[in-house]
């Protein structure tokens, strides 16, 4: 009796069935925005079908997804050129990345809709418990789920086989928790800060932006402790496990892509030309790319290009945290509740006064991080990153810049209305490429094709398992071969591969240089075009072929 008493007395506290109800509330809006875009163009999300979509990178993970959940990990190598890891099989970027749907997998088992439907729990649970632990009045309630629902990439990205909902969730989550420590600092939040930024650090290195702000709330509170040099210590080694553990991991299991993933010479060249040379490069490689980032932005806002769109709503959102940092900061200086732009007595005791300016002081802290982070990532971007393929990463951090600019307090939300309309126009207006922005669909001629190389590669593939991961279940993926009567190879197609083979995506000039050398088993080429009669001429075995791909076994 006692016990249920005390369940009472904590339930009743606060009213924390009120909150649960808005969380739950709250955490439909996931599902309700994929139902509801899905029901506008006549679909469902059980119609969609990965072998549909033109992002390649799908691909790839799928199959290492489906390998791991299968063998544990890949049996033949992914990789570029036909690289591959020091350890395992896995591509360039980070199995960490992945790592909740391996999960998803095994629990629940791993087919072409599993992604999808891993993403929205995951941003449903996300949702959830970023309103059970911030608490959100019903206004701000409104304002999240406007701005939701306007910032479509939300939902392009769930509907997809693309990571990019993994750290978005666990970002919001990380918001969460940073809000509800601020305002009731308990040891746990911000452990549970720690693993979810060094995970996203271990899984993204930008994403190491925000392992800043559990340090800094660590070192601040040893600071109040009289423990300051304890907490900069202890700060110093969980930074430097994790940038460690993410160089391992590169090290050792990320193959070698066609380039490199990020460009350091802004740096090296300090140290091989001199200052002088360093500081002009530096400055050269920022204007320069600053340049053709404008020139992107202006055609996005013009054009709706998407890579130009990312960067307008990037910078739209950067600038109203910058813009509410500096309101808060000034009236957290003058000391100023921000009840009094929301129409409430200015006229408070004590107590209120503190706690109001406690939560003012909270939000100030989120917004700055963000915007801090905000204009990290935008100096990353153009000094390490190719333009158009870095600017996707741009995504998860407006993602959670819709929740924290939820949360501001405005007269009007005036800001939020102003971001509202900045992605209406951008990603609901302007959104008219299919290839960036057009949920993939079952396509029934597509899906025939799909399932009639399944059965021919069950029936023609051997898949090795000794001393694997081996090149012996290893498709070539010949990359980029294109003439003017020969469009490049349907790599979809591949999707039907079994489970356990690898893909080494080879760009045409490798195969044909090192047609005698090869180190996989298969190559997999468009039919009619160079390779494929290089293949034949090669002596090759032709196992299967159609309108759009040829399939040939080296040995």
């Amino acid at each position: 009796m006692k016990m249920r008493a005390r369940f009472l007395d904590w339930w009743k506290q606060d009213e924390r069935y009120l909150t649960l109800c808005r969380a739950a509330l709250l955490a439909l809006l996931p599902l309700l925005c994929c139902v509801v875009s899905c029901a506008m163009q006549g679909r469902s999300i059980g119609e969609i079908y990965l072998p549909s979509s033109e992002w390649n990178d799908e691909l790839f993970y799928y199959k290492q997804v489906e390998s791991i959940v299968e063998y544990g990990y890949p049996q033949g190598y992914f990789g570029f050129n036909e690289s591959h890891g020091l350890k395992l099989s896995f591509a360039a970027w980070s199995p960490v990345l992945v790592l909740p749907w391996i999960v998803w997998g095994f629990l629940f088992g791993w087919n072409l809709l599993s992604p999808i439907v891993c993403n929205i729990a995951l941003m449903t649970a996300a949702v959830f418990l970023f309103a059970w632990m911030v608490r959100p009045t019903w206004k701000q309630m409104g304002v999240l789920t406007l701005l939701f629902a306007l910032y479509t990439p939300f939902v392009r990205y769930m509907l997809s086989g693309m990571p990019e909902i993994i750290c978005i969730s666990h970002l919001i989550v990380f918001y969460g928790l940073a809000v509800s420590y601020l305002q009731k600092e308990r040891g746990w939040k911000l452990a549970g800060m720690f693993v979810l930024s060094g995970l996203l650090t271990l899984m993204r290195p930008y994403m190491l932006l925000f392992l800043l702000l559990p340090m800094c709330l660590w070192v601040g509170a040893a600071r109040r402790k009289g423990k300051l040099w304890r907490g900069i210590l202890g700060a110093g080694i969980v930074f430097g496990a994790v940038v460690a553990c993410y160089a391992m991991i590169k090290h050792f299991f990320g193959a070698e892509y066609f380039h490199p993933l990020f460009f350091t010479d802004w740096i090296t060249t300090f140290f091989t030309d001199g200052l002088g040379a360093g500081v002009r490069n530096f400055f050269g490689t920022l204007y320069w790319k600053g340049k053709d980032f404008y020139a992107h932005t202006v055609q996005g806002l013009r054009t709706g290009l998407a890579s130009g769109a990312f960067f307008a709503g990037y910078l739209a959102t950067m600038a109203v945290l910058i813009w509410q940092s500096a309101a808060d900061y000034g009236k957290l200086r003058k000391r100023i509740p921000p009840s009094s732009e929301s129409g409430m007595p200015e006229e408070t005791n004590d107590g209120m006064r503190r706690e109001q300016t406690k939560k003012l002081r909270a939000q100030l802290v989120i917004e700055a991080h963000l915007a801090f982070s905000f204009i990290g990532m935008l100096f990353a971007l153009l000094l390490m990153y190719k333009l158009t393929e870095g600017s996707k990463h741009l995504l998860t951090f407006m993602a959670v810049g819709v929740f924290v600019a939820a949360l501001m307090e405005t007269r009007f939300y005036k800001k939020a209305v102003l971001l509202g309309a900045v992605f209406a126009y951008l990603y609901i207006y302007m959104a008219s490429d299919p290839y960036d922005y057009q949920v993939p669909y079952v396509d029934v001629a597509r899906q025939a094709q799909v399932e009639e190389w399944e059965k021919t590669f069950e029936s023609t593939l051997e898949l090795t398992q000794k001393n694997t991961p081996s090149y012996d279940n290893v498709v070539i993926w010949v990359f980029n071969e294109q003439d003017a009567s020969q469009e490049t190879m349907k790599w979809q197609l591949l999707y039907a591969l079994p489970k356990g083979y690898g893909i080494s995506c080879c760009q045409k000039e490798y195969v044909l240089e090192h047609l005698e050398e090869l180190n996989s088993r298969y190559v997999a080429a468009a039919g009619g075009a160079q390779v494929d009669q290089s293949c034949a001429a090669a002596g090759y075995t032709e196992l299967a072929r159609d309108e759009d791909m040829v399939l040939y076994q080296r040995y």
